[in-house]
């Protein structure tokens, strides 16, 4: 590890860990062994990740968030307070299913609002924007931007997360974008 992490004395940080340079990690938090973080991320305060997770550079993890073995999060993702990844389908308390882990995957920029769920096996697509509260059973399109319980599409926003409009034009950078077959992407001028 470089010297330019920052890691609060509270938090635990197993054996057989890596963090990247820039990354701080807050007051209360776990990483368990096999877990690697890149750099520049920020780990909020009691957040658990691992064993063997990975997350890319550049994430932003709030506060009471915990990070699953199967759980991937790609660069540049945010996962908001007290969001929840799910890891078996069916959990028993008295039935051992750790055999049954699903993958999840977070696609680079996506944002996950506070509180919501994201159900094990999915793949949250690249700067897709999951609403507060809102629980995924499903996969969620690039650049979609879905709420409610199921979550549902509701719009699209663009690579700095605004919202876009019919033109699909993002108001803050000027991107334009293009609807093919019911994907989103960057129109290349």
């Amino acid at each position: 590890m470089s010297n330019d992490i920052y890691i609060d004395p509270t938090a635990v940080i197993d054996p057989d860990v890596e963090i990247g340079s820039g990354t701080k990690i807050w007051h209360f938090s776990h990483i368990l062994s096999g877990s690697r973080i890149g750099e520049r991320c920020s780990i909020g305060q009691n957040v658990m990740i691992g064993p063997n997770v990975r997350i890319g550079n550049g994430c932003k993890i709030q506060n009471n968030v915990s990070i699953y073995s199967g759980v991937m999060l790609e660069d540049d993702v945010f996962c908001g307070p007290s969001m929840v990844f799910t890891n078996v389908l069916f959990p028993r308390a008295h039935v051992s299913r750790k055999d049954e882990f699903l993958p999840t995957l977070v696609r680079r920029g996506a944002s996950i609002g506070a509180n919501a769920t994201i159900v094990c096996g999915h793949v949250i697509g690249a700067y897709a924007m999951v609403g507060a509260g809102s629980v995924v059973t499903h996969d969620v399109t690039a650049h979609a931007l879905v709420t409610g319980a199921p979550a549902r599409p509701v719009g699209w926003v663009s690579r700095s997360g605004d919202k876009l409009g019919p033109d699909l034009v993002c108001p803050r950078s000027g991107e334009r974008y293009v609807l093919r077959n019911g994907e989103l992407s960057l129109c290349e001028v």
